[in-house]
């Protein structure tokens, strides 16, 4: 027990207390949020707050955990991704360079060993992606990664999501027998939840693309790394599941883009958790329901890990009806306030 509370609490109180000198510094170097039309915050917000979640990621396991290659190959990962996240913050990236940069940090654990290799399929044997197997796992770390980032709009939204989804992880890990990943996956819950009492509503601090991008990161190559080995035909759509939330939402984000000829790197208010607020809900309530949708999609990935592939199969086709009839109401309810507010206005 011991072994695992130390490197957590590590991470925890690694990240809580460095987390009031990120702040200063972010103001310091200017590194601010500035209030716009698409943000909901209306005042400036100092950033860059992920760098604290690296370091408590970083430092408990540098100072408690064994460093295989693999290991390695991770935090060079995180490394390269937190610096490119605080270029962001400071100066600003364009999205090509930032996706050249997600790509290469992707690469560097493809490198070290860490790449998905086979995919299950339902009607066949087991697909060996052969040389697709890099990129393939390229896709799947820079994708994670932008969706991560992409709902880090709301006070303590994305940190508190990631750090469910870490834990769930951890779970499946360990009933998967992969101890090592379930204890990375704990170590970097520990930091999350270090961090967040500084960025729950009303946010002290921001984590910035910084955090948002080194979250996405982490938590899609411990996917990898610990939930794509089974050969079972449910085991793909086990991280899907756990990282169903961002996914979702960047997966219509996208395709509301192509319909209305916008471009996919544009950002709006068309969000999921913009959606809940225009129907009425406050921050806080917005953030709490998010928690409790990543709550059961992680539970249900749990479940589905141990149960029989027909019954996970159910239990996969219920949560996508759910999913689309939950989209279609919000959307619907969504349009209509704004088309209120307009007729209030105009009246």
């Amino acid at each position: 027990m011991f072994q695992v509370v130390l490197p957590v609490a590590v991470a925890f109180l690694a990240a809580f207390f460095a987390t009031p000198l990120v702040l200063k510094i972010a103001k310091k170097i200017g590194a601010v949020d500035v209030p716009s039309d698409r943000k909901v915050h209306s005042s400036v917000m100092p950033r860059m707050g992920g760098l604290a979640i690296y370091f408590g990621f970083t430092a408990a396991i540098v100072f408690t955990q064994p460093l295989s290659m693999k290991i390695v190959g991770l935090l060079l990962g995180c490394t390269i991704i937190i610096l490119l996240g605080l270029l962001d913050d400071i100066k600003g990236v364009s999205p090509k360079a930032k996706l050249l940069g997600q790509s290469i940090a992707a690469l560097v654990v493809v490198f070290f060993g860490i790449r998905v290799e086979f995919l299950t399929n339902p009607f066949a044997d087991i697909l060996s992606l052969g040389i697709l197997a890099i990129p393939f796992t390229v896709l799947w770390i820079v994708g994670v990664t932008n969706a991560i980032n992409l709902i880090d709009g709301l006070d303590g939204l994305a940190a508190g999501t990631s750090g469910i989804a870490a834990v769930t992880i951890a779970i499946v890990a360990w009933m998967e027998g992969h101890a090592a990943v379930a204890m990375l996956s704990l170590v970097l819950a520990g930091a999350v939840f270090g961090f967040l009492p500084f960025n729950f509503n009303p946010a002290r601090i921001f984590m910035g693309d910084t955090g948002s991008m080194f979250l996405g990161y982490s938590l899609s190559v411990l996917a990898v790394i610990g939930l794509t080995k089974s050969a079972t035909i449910i085991s793909i759509f086990i991280p899907i599941i756990i990282l169903g939330l961002p996914i979702f939402d960047t997966a219509f984000a996208i395709i509301r883009r192509i319909v209305n000829g916008s471009p996919i790197f544009q950002a709006d208010k068309e969000h999921l958790h913009h959606q809940l607020l225009d129907i009425g809900m406050t921050h806080k309530q917005v953030v709490l329901i998010m928690y409790g949708v990543s709550l059961c999609l992680g539970s249900s990935a749990i479940l589905m890990s141990i149960l029989a592939p027909d019954q996970a199969v159910i239990i996969l086709v219920s949560l996508a009806v759910l999913v689309l009839i939950g989209i279609n109401h919000l959307s619907i309810g969504s349009v209509a306030k704004r088309r209120q507010k307009v007729k209030d206005f105009s009246g």
